[in-house]
């Protein structure tokens, strides 16, 4: 991306590109992964000059955009897509020479390089979105340069329970306490009960929606969606302003409520539930995934009871242990020691690398080390129990930590 600097070395980026991430906003579906190769190889500006050039065909395929190795096929498919929605968006006035015809007060336009921009949503590769549209304080979202991200995502159920919305009022005025700003999507059920909580307790909550920022998104959430704005918080989104949420932009809109957060947590959920989906974002992304026991007898918590099954996530009951697993707040700044390897001679490749996955200082879930380590909770188990004979590993209270390796 094309960036000039500030007076003291802040970089600070080109309008052009700006303008022209806007642009590709409009243009590309979220999580467009050929529109995302296409900006990482060769800048807003001059990917949609491509896109222009390409329609009319006056250039070929830049292969070294490819994303995979089919790339010349799936560049031409895509200026296909693109180029009837590029003749309407240039009748209505979008240019990369200048600002959105469909500016909004208030609503900023955030890229890479800037200040604010959440450096979570790097981790999402060529599926990252090419801005993030802001009303309210763009900082709310932003990472901090050292340490981890003081952000937890809470989701759930929209037909939640009596239950389910008081743990996640519960977890969000308790996360506010530890520092945390909550996010979420808008929805009715957990979602709003999680934005409720926060505002309630003082603190910042981070509305994340699947059209413009300036619709609000269910309409019965319209003044609690205002009161995050005024209180400190933000509505973010990934489409520009006037854009409607459809189907595919609210499972898209997962991927990014799971990278804006250090903590995913799945509160109340069913067995088919849209938050299992963020959930697996998140696990793929190799972010710690939680998810709030309930009643074995309700279906509402069948989903919850399924990623702690399938060792996705790792318990949670209250806001220290979601602090917990976000592991940001004091030593848990600062990575844990591993130890040597020459006291690992005998051990086979599983046992290393769950051995790897474990800390000295504290003791780590089961579920939580398979998912570190890249093996099957079954895995995990087998290796953790050949380490603990062989007086590598030791079992404290729910979790294991490394030992005797000097």
């Amino acid at each position: 991306m094309s960036v000039h600097h500030e007076a003291g070395g802040t970089p600070v980026v080109d309008e052009q590109e700006r303008w022209a991430r806007a642009a590709w906003s409009a243009l590309a579906e979220p999580g467009d992964v050929v529109a995302g190769a296409l900006l990482a190889q060769l800048g807003a500006v001059q990917a949609w000059q491509w896109v222009v050039d390409s329609a009319a065909g006056l250039v070929d395929v830049p292969a070294r955009a490819a994303p995979t190795g089919d790339a010349p096929a799936r560049l031409v498919r895509a200026v296909e897509r693109w180029a009837p929605r590029m003749t309407r968006l240039a009748a209505e006035g979008w240019s990369v020479h200048r600002p959105p015809p469909n500016g909004v007060s208030h609503v900023r336009v955030l890229v890479p390089g800037d200040r604010e921009w959440p450096a979570g949503l790097d981790d999402l590769g060529a599926a990252a979105p090419a801005c993030l549209w802001v009303r309210g304080d763009p900082a709310a979202a932003r990472w901090p340069s050292t340490g981890r991200a003081r952000t937890a995502a809470l989701v759930g159920a929209r037909a939640a329970t009596a239950y389910g919305e008081r743990v996640a009022i519960d977890l969000a005025a308790g996360l506010v306490d530890a520092g945390f700003v909550v996010v979420s999507g808008g929805a009715y059920g957990v979602d709003a009960a999680a934005h409720r909580g926060a505002l309630a307790s003082g603190g910042r909550t981070l509305v994340v929606v699947a059209g413009g920022v300036d619709r609000a998104y269910p309409a019965g959430n319209v003044r609690l969606i205002e009161e995050a704005v005024a209180s400190g918080g933000a509505v973010v989104g990934e489409v520009p302003p006037g854009s409607l949420p459809t189907r595919s932009r609210f499972l898209q809109r997962n991927r990014l409520i799971a990278a804006l957060g250090a903590a995913t947590v799945v509160v109340e959920a069913a067995w088919r539930s849209g938050a299992l989906s963020t959930a697996n974002h998140a696990a793929r992304l190799n972010r710690p995934v939680g998810a709030v026991p309930g009643p074995v007898t309700s279906m509402a918590s069948a989903g919850c009871h399924r990623l702690l099954r399938e060792g996705v996530a790792t318990c949670v009951t209250d806001a220290a242990e979601v602090v917990e697993l976000a592991g940001a707040l004091g030593a848990d700044l600062a990575p844990e020691p591993r130890v040597a390897a020459r006291g690992l001679d005998g051990v086979d490749a599983l046992g290393r690398r769950v051995h790897d996955a474990l800390g000295t200082r504290t003791a780590r879930p089961t579920a939580e080390v398979a998912r570190v380590a890249g093996v099957t909770t079954a895995e995990a188990i087998e290796a953790l129990g050949s380490l603990e004979l062989a007086g590598l590993a030791r079992h404290e209270g729910s979790g294991w930590r490394a030992e005797g390796v000097t």
